[in-house]
């Protein structure tokens, strides 16, 4: 149910004395949808208001602004002005102290809240305790010669091992044959033939087969030794 005209009037009327601003009918609308209000009832409480002198207005064209009167405010001197502006400024002031001072507080509470509690300090405690014994455990059975690695284990990674020298040795033997074919009858300098194909031998990039292939035996005579 829409208000009564003059409950309509008494709601523009507190509205443009409170917004204290040049206003048209439709912003006067636009924020007063909350109660009901159609435009033609309130463009006809602002003419009402305007005519009986509560409210000031001008036209510009076929459009209305509309203004709350200035005399009914207590408009102050400079002096008042003067003491505004301190009190305003002593107002700031403390509310920048008030600020800072949150921002500390919140510091604080961000700084107690990264912190381990009693629980967690203890329970970190007993897995670090846990992990100290694991690795003395461990370094227990090095120094005593125990061998770590379970021999299924170590079968399988020399097996492995054998086969990729095994290969490096049969890769490294088709290269020759095939190298010898293309040379034989060249009569460009190997050294530099070899150079602009971008070909590497084992030496040039500090590789030995025959190391890593000693190393093998070594592990294998190492095994049987102990």
């Amino acid at each position: 149910m829409a208000p009564k005209s003059d409950n309509t009037e008494a709601i523009v009327l507190n509205y443009v004395n409170e917004q204290n601003r040049p206003l048209n009918s439709q912003n006067v609308a636009d924020s007063l949808q909350k109660y009901n209000l159609k435009k033609a009832s309130i463009q006809k409480a602002l003419d009402s208001l305007a005519d009986s002198g509560k409210i000031s207005f001008k036209e510009y064209g076929k459009q209305k602004i509309y203004l709350a009167r200035q005399d009914q405010f207590n408009i102050p001197n400079n002096e008042e002005l003067a003491s505004m502006k301190e009190e305003n400024a002593k107002l700031q002031e403390h509310l920048d102290q008030q600020k800072k001072a949150i921002t500390e507080v919140e510091g604080e509470i961000k700084s107690l809240q990264s912190n381990l509690t009693l629980e967690q300090i203890h329970d970190k405690e007993a897995k670090l305790r846990k992990e100290v014994k694991e690795m003395v455990d461990k370094l227990v059975k090095l120094r005593g010669g125990v061998n770590l690695v379970r021999p299924e284990e170590k079968k399988a990674v020399e097996a492995m091992y054998s086969e990729k020298i095994s290969l490096w040795r049969r890769r490294k033997r088709m290269f020759k044959d095939l190298w010898d074919a293309i040379t034989e009858n060249s009569p460009k300098d190997l050294k530099e033939f070899k150079e602009e194909l971008g070909i590497e031998y084992d030496e040039d990039v500090g590789v030995n087969l025959q190391s890593f292939s000693e190393l093998l035996q070594h592990g294998k005579k190492r095994a049987r030794g102990q």
